[in-house]
C-alpha cells in the first residue's frame, strides 16, 4: 500500500475505526477530480460546475474517494473525486458498484409493505404472531421497521472490538444467531417509546419475509424490487466477500496509522439489515419508482411516510417512516436514507416526488474521533445541498423551517460498539 494522505493526522497516537484518525486534509491525488465534466451533464438545471467544486471540497477535506450522481427529472450529473485504491493510485470514477449499508432497509421495508398490501402482514400485530421464537413482549413489526421496538443492535456485541472486525472478515452468520444477539442485550427503550436505531431490527424484519413468503427474504427482495425495476447492479452478496463488478477500496483507519482496505468481506453480519451492492444509478432509479408510487399502494407509501422524531427536541429537523428517512433541507423536505458499513458509506436523498434525487458515495469510514471537528460530514452537507437546493425554481418538496445547514445528515450509526467510537487514553487500541 503507498504512503497515506500526507496531511491525514493521528488521533491519540493510534488510528483504531472511529477512534483513530481525524482526516484533516488531502493530497494533490486525493483532491483531484475524475475530469472534465462531460457537456451533456452540464445543461439543463443542474450546476454541474459548482457540483463538481463541491465534490473535490469533500476529498479536499480528507475523505479518500467520493462519487455521486443527481438527477433533475430527464436530466443527470455524474461526478467523482479522489482516489478509488491507495495502493495504485486508481483515481475514483462515477458508477462504481459500492456497499450501501442500511439503504437496504429501505428495500426490506418496501418489500414487507407490499405484503402488507396483500393482508398477508399486519403492521401493528406482535412480532411474535410470525416469529414465535423471536417475540418481545410489546413489539410490533410497525416497531421493528420505524426503529422505536427498544430492542439492542446485534452489531455492538459483534465488534465490540477492533480485533473482532479483522477476525469476522470470513465469518459467516446465520441471521437467527444475530436477532438473538440482539434480543438478548438490555432494552434501550420502552416498546413504541423513541426512535433507537438497531440493525436487529431489520434482521427480524428479514426472518417475517421468510417465514410469511416461504422463501429467503433476499430472494424475496429480488422478484419484489430488484428484478421488476432492472436494477442489474444491485444485488446481495452473500457469503462471497468480493464485489463482483468495478468498485472502489473500502477503507478505515487502523494501527499504526494505516489505512485498511475492508471492500473484501463476508457481509453475512449485516444481512438484510445493509448487505446490499449498489451503484448509485441503481438507487436513484429505486427511489424515485417508490416514492412516484410504482412499488406501493398510495395506503402502504402514506405509511412508510408516517415517521417519528429523530430527535424529540427538533422534530422538524427529520423523522423516520417505515424504512425511509425525512430530512430537512434548506429547499424542502427530502427523504431516502444512508448507510455506512466498514469502508464504505452511501447517501441516497430525493424530492418527495423523486424528481430531484441525490445519491453519493464514498470509501472512508470510521474516521471521526467523537467530540471533534468533523469537516468531512460537514463538506457533504454541503455537496448535498448544493445536489439538492442548486438550481431550483422554489421549493422541492415542503417547507423545512430548520433546514440543515452544515450538521451531520447520517441517521444509521456506524457499525460496532463503545470499543470502536472512544480514543482510549492510553493513545493504545482500546481492547474492550
Amino acid at each position: 500500500m503507498r504512503g497515506l494522505p500526507r496531511k491525514i493526522t493521528r488521533a491519540a497516537g493510534a488510528a483504531v475505526l472511529a477512534l483513530a484518525m481525524l482526516a484533516t486534509a488531502a493530497t494533490p491525488a486525493a483532491a483531484t477530480s475524475s475530469g472534465p465534466i462531460p457537456a451533456q451533464q452540464q445543461h439543463g438545471e443542474l450546476p454541474g460546475s459548482e457540483l463538481q467544486a463541491a465534490l473535490v471540497k469533500v476529498t479536499d477535506a480528507g475523505m479518500v474517494g467520493a462519487f455521486a450522481e443527481v438527477r433533475d427529472n430527464l436530466v443527470t450529473w455524474r461526478g467523482a473525486s479522489g482516489t478509488a485504491d491507495l495502493g495504485n493510485g486508481r483515481p475514483m470514477r462515477p458508477g462504481l458498484q459500492h456497499r450501501i449499508g442500511s439503504v437496504t432497509k429501505t428495500f426490506v421495508a418496501t418489500t414487507l409493505l407490499q405484503l402488507v398490501g396483500e393482508g398477508r402482514i399486519a403492521l401493528d400485530a406482535p412480532v411474535g404472531t410470525y416469529l414465535p421464537d423471536f417475540a418481545a413482549d410489546g413489539v410490533t413489526v410497525r416497531m421493528l421497521l420505524n426503529h422505536t421496538s427498544g430492542i439492542g443492535s446485534y452489531d455492538r456485541v459483534v465488534f465490540a472490538t477492533p480485533e473482532d472486525v479483522e477476525r469476522h472478515r470470513n465469518t459467516t452468520f446465520d441471521p437467527r444467531e444475530l436477532a438473538r444477539i440482539g434480543l438478548d442485550m438490555p432494552p434501550t427503550n420502552v416498546p413504541g417509546a423513541t426512535f433507537a436505531y438497531s440493525n436487529t431490527n431489520y434482521i427480524l424484519a428479514g426472518l417475517i419475509l421468510e417465514q410469511v413468503t416461504g422463501r429467503p427474504a433476499q430472494l424475496e427482495i429480488y422478484r419484489r424490487v430488484i428484478r421488476p425495476l432492472g436494477l442489474f447492479q444491485t444485488y446481495f452478496p452473500g457469503t462471497n466477500t468480493r464485489i463482483v463488478g468495478p468498485h472502489a477500496k473500502g477503507y478505515v483507519p487502523w494501527y499504526g496509522g494505516e489505512l485498511r482496505d475492508f471492500s473484501v468481506y463476508n457481509m453475512s453480519w449485516a444481512g438484510t439489515a445493509g448487505e446490499l451492492i449498489s451503484t448509485p444509478s441503481d438507487l436513484n432509479h429505486f427511489y424515485r419508482a417508490l416514492l412516484d408510487g410504482r412499488l406501493l399502494p398510495p395506503a402502504e407509501l402514506a405509511q412508510m411516510r408516517t415517521t417519528v422524531p429523530l430527535d424529540p427536541a427538533r422534530p422538524a429537523t427529520g423523522g423516520y417512516g417505515l424504512g425511509l428517512v425525512r430530512l430537512a433541507l434548506p429547499c424542502g423536505t427530502v427523504w431516502g436514507h444512508d448507510g455506512i458499513v466498514l469502508g464504505h458509506s452511501a447517501l441516497s436523498l430525493h424530492s418527495p416526488d423523486g424528481r430531484r434525487q441525490l445519491t453519493f458515495a464514498a470509501n472512508l469510514t470510521h474516521y471521526a474521533v467523537p467530540g471533534q471537528p468533523d469537516p468531512i460530514s460537514s463538506a457533504t452537507v454541503d455537496f448535498a445541498v448544493t445536489a439538492l437546493c442548486g438550481t431550483t425554481s422554489g421549493p422541492i418538496g415542503d417547507p423545512s423551517p430548520q433546514g440543515v445547514t452544515g450538521g451531520p445528515l447520517r441517521v444509521a450509526p456506524a457499525p460496532g460498539g463503545p470499543a470502536l467510537t472512544a480514543t482510549p487514553p492510553s493513545g493504545q487500541p482500546h481492547q474492550g
